[in-house]
């Protein structure tokens, strides 16, 4: 009995996702304080530049919070960025954060149920079954 080995031919590993690329924009400055990740621009002083690295490690340390506290999660991004954050502040940037995300998807919800109910006023005010017309 001759076994022959068929050929299961040639697979390749799927590539890796690509990790999620982010463009930090210039925002305009409000207030005295510059907020960690952003610089003041040379040419204007109203616009705050993003520093990529301490944007980037924000965003780990947000991560880092589900397991750790503000204040040790703070030293550690004052140690990897060399721009210092106290754990208050940190708390204070991430709070503000969650609370214009919430209040964005609250938003987004009210404009859905707006849409919804304005479709239906005029599907109503279209249909002619029982409505009154005025002849002149």
């Amino acid at each position: 009995m001759s076994i022959v080995a068929e050929s299961i031919g040639f697979w390749e590993l799927p590539n890796p996702k690509q990790k999620e690329q982010l463009q930090w924009s210039p925002i305009p400055r409000v207030a005295r304080t510059v907020p960690f990740g952003y610089v003041v621009s040379k040419e204007d002083n109203d616009i705050l530049i993003p520093v990529k690295l301490e944007l980037e490690a924000l965003e780990q340390a947000k991560k880092y919070l589900r397991q750790y506290s503000y204040r040790e999660v703070a030293h550690w991004l004052s140690k990897n960025t060399d721009r210092y954050i106290s754990h208050v502040g940190l708390q204070k940037r991430v709070r503000h954060e969650q609370k214009r995300k919430r209040t964005a998807a609250v938003k987004r919800q009210w404009a859905n149920r707006y849409k919804k109910a304005i479709e239906a006023a005029e599907k109503i005010e279209n249909s002619r079954l029982g409505a009154k017309e005025v002849y002149n």
